[in-house]
Parts: structure tokens; C-alpha cells; sequence
């Protein structure tokens, strides 16, 4: 046998591998390189095909994806009655919380159906080519892109300090210098820094980060990277100019008045503001002192003008239907105060989006759950 191997060998390599092997090798090595020869080019084979196959199977696996959830989405339109070809994302997100209802507190384990460009998260490039050696020399690290970043950015930390020294040098170090602007910004959320260097870090990490640019920051002349810095900074936006107010408008008597609509639970709620009133409210037509018995009911509705210290200032109509009356008089404390905007200051305008008068509310009763007695009473269990 050994004998038939030491003949059928050096062909057989000739062959495959395109390589001579002298006769008067022993055959255990000449068996050794063989298997070396063979497993090495098995490796590179599928190195290769993973570099050259994977980005082909995601970008067939979203487009079909994409296919599925168009058509998934045409159905859900026809169960719902909806039309399948104006069905927006808040319709879907509707309509599975209640053809799927769930008392699990943990979103990520309630069912979904969003369009898979937001459900897959983006896929890297290819790492290696095809001799199956990686392109960065950090590959191997396991988080090549959050260690290039950390290298980049404590190189900018080195740059700032030789800008530094240099002036020193020079006698042209004052401490009269600027210091980058962050008001109104907020750095970059461990979410967003994910998608951005598209790979998962650990709290740790991120907190590493977010550190080594404080401590840039704490330099004199950080300004001079203040492009850098900012690169990893979001904008926060005012939230009370993101409330829409009406303009006052004026009735055949000259008198100022001001609209808004407000909703809570089912209850739906308009009213009319006027300036220079009577202190004169009714619901539906009635004093309200009359529609709510109850003090809690026009405690909630009288609360806006109490807090703006404008009690007795404003005369107001309210119409108001379905509901029960605790919604009842929440839609009409969510109208007033969208209304009162038109008569107040900016400032008084933030003051009334901090205490919440301007944030709907939207809890809602909880639907009852199959096999449940209610939304979370179970049946009573019993042995026999």
C-alpha cells in the first residue's frame, strides 16, 4: 500500500496543486504536505466565498424582504379596511396592537411590522479580499472601527497639545482663549454611535469614548478641532418652537379671541378664548359648575389659568363630546392651554411645557386579553 502511495502520489500532486515532489522524500512528509496544501486551499476557498458571497445574500435577502413586506402590508390594509395604497407606518403599528395584543412590558418583545431597511440594521463591507488577509491592521481586535476612532481622535488630542507647546516656544501662550460652544447640543447616544461606526460596543467603551473628548475639551486650544468635536455632537431642538401657535383673531366687536382642540381617551374637546372677559366658562352651554359635580373635574379645567395667574381674565366656550367626564374635562385642559398660547409670552410658553399642560396625555384603557379575564386579571385557578 505504502509502496502503490509513494508511485500514485507525485501525479496526483502534479495534477492539483501544480507542484513537482521529488521521489526520494519520506512519504509522511510528502502525506503532511499534502494535507497542508489541501486544508490551506479549502480556507482560502471559503474565506473568499464568504467575502464575495455575503453582500450578494444581503442585498437578495432585503430586496425580497422589501417584496414580502409590501405584500404583507396589502393584506393588513384589506383586513383593516383600510386603502392598501395610502396605509402609513402609524396605521400598521394600529393595526398589530390589535389583531396582536400583549401585556409584555419589554418593546423589543412586542410583535412589529416596520419595513426591513429599519428592522436590519446596515451590513460592513467585506473586511478581506481574496488571499483572505484583512484590510485593517485592527481586524483582529474585534472592533476595528471603535479602535480606529479611539486612535484618531487621541491623535487630534496630541495635535492640540503640540499647538500648545509650539506657542509656548514662541512666548505666544495666553489664556485668553475661546472654548468650543456646546449649548444646545448633546453628544452622540451609544445607539448612535453604533450605527455610525456599524458595530456593537459595550457601555464601557462608549463611556471611554465620551471621556477622552471631555478631556480634549478641558485643553486650552481645543477650538482648533472644534469641527472634529462637533462631529460627534446632535442638536437639541427648543421644544416649545416646535409648538404651533395661532394668532390672535378678532370678532365683529373688536375683542381678541383664540381657538384650540385638545383629546383625551375618546373625548374630544374645542374652545374659545376671549381676552377682557367675564371669567365666564360653560361646556356645551352649561355653567360648568353645572356639567362637573365633581371638584377634581374643574380643578383639572380651571388649572391653566391658575397657573398663568389669569383667573377671571378670560371668558371661554367650550364644546365637548364622548368620553366620560375625568376625559371630559382633560381634552378641555389640553384645549384652554393650547389656546391661552396666543395671549403669553415665550417665556411663560416654555414655563407651560415644562409643567405639562402642553403634552397630551395618552393613556388609554387597556384592552381585555384573550384567555384573561381582563387586560391582566387572570382566571381564577383552581386544583379541582
Amino acid at each position: 500500500v505504502m509502496a502503490a502511495c509513494n508511485r500514485r502520489l507525485p501525479g496526483f500532486l502534479r495534477r492539483c496543486c501544480g507542484c513537482v515532489m521529488e521521489m526520494n522524500v519520506a512519504i509522511p512528509v510528502r502525506m503532511s504536505l499534502l494535507i497542508r496544501l489541501i486544508s490551506t486551499s479549502s480556507s482560502l476557498q471559503k474565506r473568499s466565498m464568504a467575502a464575495t458571497f455575503h453582500e450578494k445574500y444581503t442585498e437578495e435577502f432585503i430586496k425580497q424582504q422589501i417584496e414580502e413586506f409590501n405584500i404583507g402590508k396589502r393584506h393588513l390594509a384589506n383586513m383593516m379596511g383600510e386603502d392598501p395604497e395610502t396605509i402609513n407606518q402609524e396605521d400598521i403599528d394600529r393595526a398589530i396592537r390589535y389583531l396582536f395584543p400583549t401585556s409584555l412590558f419589554d418593546k423589543k418583545a412586542r410583535p412589529i411590522m416596520k419595513h426591513p431597511l429599519e428592522v436590519f440594521p446596515k451590513q460592513r463591507a467585506v473586511q478581506w479580499g481574496e488571499d483572505g488577509r484583512p484590510f485593517n491592521y485592527l481586524f483582529y481586535t474585534g472592533k476595528q472601527s471603535y479602535y480606529s476612532l479611539i486612535h484618531d481622535t487621541y491623535e487630534q488630542f496630541l495635535n492640540i497639545q503640540e499647538y500648545e507647546s509650539q506657542l509656548r516656544g514662541k512666548g505666544l501662550f495666553s489664556l485668553d482663549y475661546k472654548p468650543i460652544n456646546l449649548i444646545g447640543s448633546r453628544w452622540l447616544m451609544k445607539e448612535e454611535l453604533e450605527e455610525v461606526l456599524v458595530e456593537y460596543i459595550s457601555d464601557q467603551d462608549y463611556l471611554y469614548f465620551l471621556r477622552l473628548l471631555e478631556r480634549m475639551l478641558t485643553l486650552p486650544y481645543c477650538s482648533i478641532k472644534e469641527e472634529y468635536v462637533l462631529k460627534f455632537r446632535r442638536k437639541m431642538e427648543d421644544q416649545s418652537k416646535q409648538q404651533i401657535i395661532e394668532p390672535l383673531q378678532f370678532d365683529e366687536n373688536g375683542v381678541a379671541f383664540s381657538k384650540g382642540e385638545g383629546k383625551r381617551k375618546t373625548a374630544k374637546a374645542t374652545v374659545i378664548v376671549r381676552d377682557h372677559g367675564s371669567g365666564k366658562i360653560t361646556v356645551n352651554g352649561m355653567d360648568y359648575l353645572l356639567y362637573f359635580p365633581s371638584l377634581q373635574e374643574r380643578e383639572q379645567l380651571m388649572f391653566p389659568f391658575q397657573f398663568l395667574n389669569r383667573l377671571g381674565m378670560h371668558g371661554m366656550e367650550c364644546t365637548v363630546h364622548s368620553g366620560g367626564t375625568s376625559a371630559q374635562a382633560g381634552a378641555i385642559r389640553l384645549a384652554s392651554s393650547r389656546a391661552l398660547l396666543s395671549f403669553i409670552t415665550e417665556k411663560e410658553v416654555e414655563s407651560m411645557r415644562q409643567a405639562g399642560l402642553l403634552t397630551p396625555d395618552p393613556r388609554v384603557r387597556e384592552r381585555k386579553k384573550p384567555g384573561q379575564e381582563g387586560a391582566r386579571r387572570k382566571f381564577t385557578w383552581k386544583k379541582r
